[in-house]
């Protein structure tokens, strides 16, 4: 049986599963079916001891069974959790498959919550995995289900779910789409898979960096109690106890070292399966998908984040396609960047080959000079080399995307027929006012067009509060200097972002570029 931390995961291997509970007092046992945005489709994803049955999942006495492949198709996760009318004190959640223990997580709240989600059973490619969640709500019962969609019902009547109202647009007209924040629930398919492998790396992370702190807090407690006493602390005792207490240090830093090499070996075979299934767009340069014909992709391939304190895993980084913010390659040089860029277009015009692609370049200092050959074939027009000739394309780019929304804003939008493709290098030096202000048009617009917006120069904020600055922090910053962290949006830890490069020889890049 394992012993998992908040955040671990382990494999689920049997059909049948068992979740129980011990805990001072009693409690009542639940589990919520749930989807992608961890929310409940209607009243009967709720199990409990009123509605003791969905599905493959069921409430019997004192646990949940579940049955994996009977339950619905679509669901993305059971979630298991206790709930008591009072503030919960330490809980020992338990797994069993096929009626033998198979995993362990002791959860101690302790901020009053008496309701707290244990365990998430959840899909992973075509099996099921396990996750140590520890969520608690001081809210109770009320606050856990409609936070994940379980609406009480209205007094005096009978809950009914009600359907999401589809929209009143025409079918043709163009769905302009939402802002998004934190990660991007509406993909799916390879990006969204690339996505459950970071949130594992992050979650394993964080019980990794979790576990090695609370271990050197304890030692530092240990070490002041055993010298505290005056008249003790240079007697063999004082010293016996000190090394106890950093043979339990050690101890526990290794069996969480252990665990967390364990979840890096697993993760590492996960994206060595995914790279070899990805489409072109997400995968890197020696997958197979680059030697096939190109397939579409929901998302393009960044590089790998790491963390050099926590192992070697290098778990890759995507954002999805089309672009949900435009992206801003933080450098002072073009030409030092320009494998990085070429990387970006080589991914952008992979991931959607179905429809044209057309390529503006402006490239002031001709740092992307070696690009521009094995582009030739996709430019929209002449590489913009002279600052006078920035404002013209920006006008061009920015009146077709005004004409989109004018069109999307009566109703006879028509989506975009080709995927336009703007890098703007060497900003913001060389562009005048009104080609900033165009460029925040086309970040706002552009996707009515198809146009998948690159910035390239140096990072915006020591502009002020104007238009440069805004438009800065709109964009999705790509950091080109190491030692630049970037954090996880479920923990909060620092990791480490090794952009892609094009390779450099010739007939590759041109093979990249053109597919």
């Amino acid at each position: 049986m394992i012993h998992l931390k908040a955040g671990q995961n382990t494999a689920l291997t049997a059909d049948s599963v068992r979740f129980t509970a011990q805990t001072t007092g009693t409690v009542e046992l639940g589990a919520l079916v749930v989807g992608e945005d961890l929310r409940v489709r209607d009243v009967h994803d709720h199990v409990c001891a009123s509605r003791p049955a969905a599905p493959g999942v069921s409430v019997a006495g004192a646990a949940v069974e579940l049955t994996l492949s009977r339950i619905r198709s679509d669901a993305h996760a059971v979630l298991l959790f206790v709930t008591n009318g009072h503030a919960l004190g330490t809980v020992t959640a338990s797994l069993y498959e096929n009626g033998s223990p198979a995993a362990e997580f002791v959860i101690s709240p302790n901020a009053g919550e008496s309701a707290l989600i244990c365990l998430e059973v959840y899909r992973r490619g075509g099996g099921w995995k396990l996750r140590a969640l520890g969520q608690g709500y001081a809210g109770g019962s009320a606050q856990l289900l409609t936070t994940h969609g379980v609406t009480p019902p209205a007094p005096a009547q009978a809950w009914q779910a009600a359907p999401l109202a589809p929209p009143s647009a025409p079918t043709e007209t163009v769905a302009r789409p939402a802002p998004t924040s934190g990660i991007p629930l509406e993909v799916d398919h390879g990006l969204q898979r690339m996505w459950m492998i970071f949130e594992d790396a992050a979650r394993s992370a964080a019980a990794l960096v979790s576990a090695r702190d609370y271990a050197t807090n304890r030692l530092d407690q240990e070490l002041s109690e055993a010298v505290s006493n005056p008249a003790t602390r240079n007697t063999p005792a004082a010293d016996a106890a000190r090394a106890q207490a950093q043979r339990r240090h050690d101890d526990l830093v290794a069996r969480a070292d252990a665990d967390h090499r364990r979840d890096s070996d697993q993760l590492g075979l996960e994206i060595a399966e995914a790279d070899a299934a990805m489409p072109a767009a997400l995968a890197s340069w020696l997958a197979p998908a680059w030697t096939t014909r190109a397939a579409r992709s929901d998302g393009i391939r960044l590089g790998e984040l790491y963390a050099l304190d926590r192992g070697g895993l290098r778990v890759p980084y995507c954002v999805p396609v089309p672009l949900n913010r435009p992206l801003w390659v933080d450098t002072e040089s073009t030409a030092a960047a320009s494998r990085v860029i070429g990387a970006l277009v080589a991914r952008l015009v992979a991931a959607i080959p179905d429809k044209p692609t057309k390529v503006d370049l402006i490239d002031l200092t001709g740092g992307l000079r070696t690009l521009a050959a094995p582009l030739a074939p996709l430019l929209a027009g002449p590489v913009i080399a002279d600052h006078g000739d920035i404002s013209a394309r920006l006008a061009e780019l920015a009146h077709a995307a005004e004409l989109a929304d004018i069109a999307y804003n009566s109703g006879q939008a028509v989506p975009p027929t080709e995927h336009r493709i703007l890098v703007a290098a060497d900003f913001p030096h060389g562009y005048q006012g009104s080609d900033v202000v165009r460029l925040g048009q086309l970040m706002v617009r552009g996707d009515l067009i198809g146009l998948s917006l690159v910035i390239v120069g140096s990072g915006g904020g020591e502009f002020g509060d104007g238009p440069v600055d805004l438009l800065a922090q709109s964009c999705r910053h790509l950091p080109t200097m190491p030692g630049t962290p970037l954090f996880d949006p479920w923990t909060g830890n620092a990791w480490e972002l090794d952009l892609d490069m094009l390779p450099a020889e010739p007939e590759l890049q041109a093979r990249y570029l053109r597919m």
